[in-house]
């Protein structure tokens, strides 16, 4: 949903905000996320609304739970998204302070690493946690199949039907979940792609991810370099780049 009955506004925002943080007590962080079509308004909106968190999904989001004019048409890629919410933090003074979280398509360390070097204090997952946990297991090729899909395909896990029994209610398919050996599974994917991630950091010579910066990365297509705002691999230059001609 693109609105919420309970705000239309920043001013309305804020208002919500302040009302999460008395029901809690102040004792927690207030999280705000959208999906990334205005980057740098909504992140610095959120800012200023009192938000201590801002997350940017981008479209590469693997739910699927919307039409399919909005998964082929709305939204900017992820790594388009990251540069804007950096400069909004920053022009607010407030980068580092109010934490930047990106999703939407976040699947290796490698991609951990970029999202970091650009500016981004941490990355959220879902579908490759869920995936991880067993979610698209071949085993359950025959039943996927059933529902119109097959394994490495699905992705309709909210409509309650999950043949692996981790996105649904219905008793007989949560049966399917074996929570012991899924929790060792999703343990053993987060620790290779903080690996990954770590390795990457040390290449670049740093002794921890947060220590990851733009200058460490480089684009091999103008698209990239366009997007994530980094040079052109062999220059020093990327299309917009302040005071560069074409």
């Amino acid at each position: 949903a693109c609105r919420h009955p309970d705000w239309t506004g920043p001013d309305d925002l804020e208002i919500k905000i302040l009302e999460l943080r008395e029901i809690t007590g102040w004792r927690v962080p207030i999280y705000v996320k959208v999906g990334a079509t205005r980057p740098y308004y909504d992140t610095a909106l959120a800012v200023k609304a009192g938000a201590d968190v801002v997350v940017i999904d981008g479209m590469q989001g693997g739910t699927a739970a919307t039409q399919d004019v909005f998964i082929e048409h709305v939204g900017i890629p992820t790594l388009a998204c990251i540069r804007p919410a950096v400069k909004a933090l920053q022009d607010l003074g407030m980068h580092r302070e109010v934490q930047l979280v990106v999703s939407g398509g976040i699947r290796t360390g490698a991609d951990v690493a970029k999202a970091l070097a650009l500016g981004a204090d941490a990355v959220s997952i879902g579908t490759a946690a869920m995936v991880a946990i067993g979610d698209n297991d071949p085993k359950w090729e025959a039943e996927y199949q059933k529902l119109g899909t097959t394994t490495g395909a699905y992705d309709d896990w909210h409509e309650g039907l999950d043949p692996a029994g981790i996105t649904t209610q219905d008793p007989s398919l949560a049966a399917r979940l074996d929570p012991v050996e899924g929790g060792r599974r999703l343990r053993n994917y987060l620790k290779v792609m903080t690996l990954e991630a770590q390795t990457i950091a040390r290449a670049c010579g740093h002794n921890h991810l947060h220590n990851l910066e733009p200058e460490d990365l480089c684009a091999l297509t103008m698209e990239a370099a366009a997007m994530a705002q980094v040079p052109l691999a062999g220059t020093d230059w990327y299309p917009g780049k302040p005071g560069a001609g074409f």
